[in-house]
């Protein structure tokens, strides 16, 4: 489907549109899947790989395992890291310059209940990017990194099945964005050379609020979100806090009714 979607925007027979089914989470399929994308065009690497993969399935820390905590990652880390590390070596070896974009989260900057198998990954994934847009210098290939919130997709459907009552009630007011919408944002974030890719005002608040040494878009534009999310966040976290305080003695009962006591540590 998706690649009948493309075939309209073709501007020249010669384009190659193709498909892969390769599994991302493991290093050795990750790198056969770039490898093949390559063959097609002389054994070339792209001259950008846009790392998209990923998956959420929220829920209470005190419910998973280490087997889920392991696949969080894997869905939410791995599933990029081991493209990018296929790529880097890649370039670096044919000594072609570059392009390397992450996807990681808004949860890529906070987090909140819900999501402890999910935001580790995604906050991973900025401090993958951060070493490498230093590092890949060496090798003129830039390094990009989006942080967008709920996506009006699939994915966000089916996280919405297992998602925690408490944490849908928080999302409530969140609004998810269309894909196309996203990925204009995120064509045009890397032409233009950003680092951190922030789709929207509430995004641009917390990059700015958490900068640290990442580079700046705009000094007084940045600045302007700072002040935003000095006053702002604070305000919101207690709100968050404060509706997962009120969800408490429903939540005992939940734990209860699964069973938990009985059997947890």
């Amino acid at each position: 489907m998706a690649l009948a979607e493309l075939e309209k925007f073709r501007t020249s027979p010669n384009q190659v549109l193709r498909s892969y089914s390769y599994s991302l989470t493991d290093p050795e399929s990750s790198a056969a899947a770039l490898e093949s994308a390559a063959q097609e065009h002389g054994g070339k690497v792209p001259d950008a790989v846009f790392l998209c993969a990923g998956a959420a399935t929220p829920g209470f820390f005190v419910e998973e395992n280490a087997s889920s905590l392991q696949k969080g990652m894997d869905n939410t880390y791995w599933v990029q890291a081991y493209s990018a590390l296929a790529y880097t070596k890649r370039i670096v070896r044919d000594k072609r310059p570059g392009k390397l974009v992450f996807i990681s989260s808004l949860l890529g900057y906070m987090s909140m209940i819900g999501y402890s198998t999910y935001s580790p990954g995604k906050h991973a994934l900025r401090g993958l990017a951060e070493t490498l847009r230093s590092e890949l210098i060496l090798y003129d290939c830039t390094v990009h990194i989006m942080f967008p919130g709920n996506i009006d997709s699939p994915g966000y459907v089916e996280e919405n099945r297992v998602k925690p009552k408490i944490t849908l009630e928080i999302e409530s007011t969140d609004k998810p964005t269309a894909p196309e919408v996203l990925a204009n944002e995120l064509i045009q974030g890397v032409q233009h050379g950003d680092f951190h890719i922030a789709p929207d005002m509430l995004s641009n608040i917390f990059r700015s609020s958490t900068i640290g040494a990442t580079p700046h878009h705009n000094i007084l534009l940045d600045g302007l979100y700072a002040a935003i999310g000095w006053i702002g966040l604070p305000l919101w976290r207690r709100g968050v806090d404060s509706t997962i305080l009120r969800h408490k003695k429903e939540h005992n009962e939940y734990l209860t009714a699964k069973g938990f006591y009985k059997t947890g540590v």
